[in-house]
């Protein structure tokens, strides 16, 4: 098995090099990432310029540094790595749960995958104020990994583990309770004036999601597809507002 990992935090991130330890178990392992942090890029390309990669190494495993997003390192590890089997992106320092998932470049990477015929699996952790310990979470990661790894069907499945020892292992539906967009503005050493765009919960999250069971200690798995057509939408404005 041939897999190409990817990620948002940039590839020296520790979070990277734990994900292709426990990928490496499974099948061959090359990294293409980006060579600066790209958190929060969502699915963005890079179409304005060219884009270019330089070789390095991630611990022991063959890398390349992009000066582009995610999707982008996807697309070009794909069009130099041939027959692909599947794509992970990760590990993310930080959740990628309910409404983050529309945004998220870890999720990006794994998406890219799925669009290019391939299989895509996104890991995130959350984040603390210590120096997370990513290699910890290794032997969680192959155990996902056994799981989804054998499952074909399962095309793109987004990962969150929780931040203490998890319990266990919970198939989730992606939590969509609200958030409220806060902009806090501030000043800058030199007098200028800058923002910070934060958000906080409004409600708890429903049972069988994805912030519920990682929230109880569980390993997130919410399985997602391509298709945003709201099917029960779409039959509605069919029969009441019929077109020709």
């Amino acid at each position: 098995m041939r897999i190409l990992i990817t990620n948002d935090d940039g590839i020296y991130s520790p979070g990277i090099a734990a994900l292709a330890t426990a990928a490496s178990r499974f099948g061959d392992v090359r990294i293409v990432a980006p060579d600066v942090e790209m958190s929060s890029a969502g699915h963005s390309i890079t179409s304005s310029r060219p884009l270019s990669y330089r070789r390095t190494m991630v611990g022991a495993f063959d890398a390349y540094r992009v000066n582009g997003t995610p999707a982008d390192c996807v697309a070009l590890g794909m069009h130099h790595w041939e027959q692909v089997d599947v794509v992970l992106s990760g590990i993310n320092l930080g959740p990628n749960l309910g409404n983050a998932m529309w945004h998220s470049g870890t999720l990006a990477g794994a998406k890219q995958g799925v669009l290019f015929g391939r299989r895509g699996i996104a890991v995130s952790a959350p984040a603390t104020s210590e120096e997370p310990d990513l290699q910890a979470l290794v032997p969680s990661v192959e155990e996902v990994l056994q799981v989804l790894l054998p499952a074909p069907d399962l095309s793109l499945v987004n990962v969150n583990l929780p931040a203490r020892s998890p319990i266990g292992l919970c198939w989730t539906r992606q939590s969509v309770r609200h958030y409220d967009g806060e902009v806090i503005p501030g000043k800058d050493p030199m007098g200028r004036s800058h923002f910070w765009f934060l958000v906080k919960k409004l409600e708890e999250p429903d049972e069988g999601t994805d912030r519920w069971a990682v929230e109880r200690g569980y390993i997130s798995m919410t399985p997602l597809r391509l298709d945003l057509t709201d099917e029960a939408q779409l039959a509605m404005a069919k029969t009441q507002m019929p077109l020709a």
